[in-house]
């Protein structure tokens, strides 16, 4: 197997990344791809009280175990499967069962911080900033929080002033800088995700600019 093409798909919380990346990963069925999630990289905080992580900074940087993930990024360039960790959101903590992730054509890298984090950021081959308005991401959080994940409102209020907010501005914006491709209107953007899928069908060796 020839070394993957390692995507690389930053932006704010809800900007839209997941729907990107589903929706690169449906239009690339017929390649083995592989997709990595950087929430599944929280550290592992068993030694803190259920109170005392609810109150940790998800959003910093020192909240991931960089390591283990550009570990893993590695190790599927190289050709060697991983066993990717599993979050569980309402726990704050990991779980003890993980996920076999195989090798692949092309390995997609998910979350807030991809781009920030120079070591993930260089592992990278294509870079991608998904944008969306602010008032349309805190609002999706708030659906998406208080759905999936168990928190109540005043929590995902409290908590999206007082660490995403400013950790965004700080952290994930300036990050914009990195992208070889900035993707408005998020996960709604079907013309931008189109050209992403030919840009990576091409550096595939399947595209026209391959042909060309």
């Amino acid at each position: 197997m020839s070394t993957p093409l390692v995507v690389g798909i930053a932006g704010g919380t809800a900007s839209g990344k997941t729907t990107v990346a589903k929706k690169i990963l449906k239009a690339l069925s017929d390649h083995a791809v592989a997709f990595i999630d950087q929430d599944a990289y929280y550290k592992e905080m068993a030694d803190l009280s259920p109170e005392e992580r609810r109150e940790v900074n998800f959003d910093h940087p020192d909240a991931f175990d960089t390591d283990l993930m550009v570990r893993h990024i590695s190790d599927l360039k190289a050709g060697r499967a991983i066993e990717k960790p599993i979050y569980d959101f309402v726990a704050y903590a990991r779980r003890t069962e993980t996920k076999l992730i195989q090798p692949a054509d092309v390995v997609i890298i998910e979350g807030i911080l991809v781009l920030h984090l120079a070591p993930v950021r260089e592992l990278c081959g294509m870079k991608i900033f998904v944008d969306a308005e602010d008032d349309v991401r805190i609002i999706r959080r708030l659906i998406r929080d208080i759905k999936d994940r168990g928190r109540d409102f005043d929590r995902v209020v409290e908590q999206y002033f007082r660490s995403v907010r400013p950790m965004h501005m700080g952290f994930v914006e300036p990050s914009k800088r990195h992208a070889d491709i900035i993707v408005p209107q998020g996960g709604d953007n079907e013309v931008a995700i189109q050209m992403l899928v030919d840009a990576i069908r091409a550096r595939l060796g399947h595209g026209p600019q391959a042909r060309s």
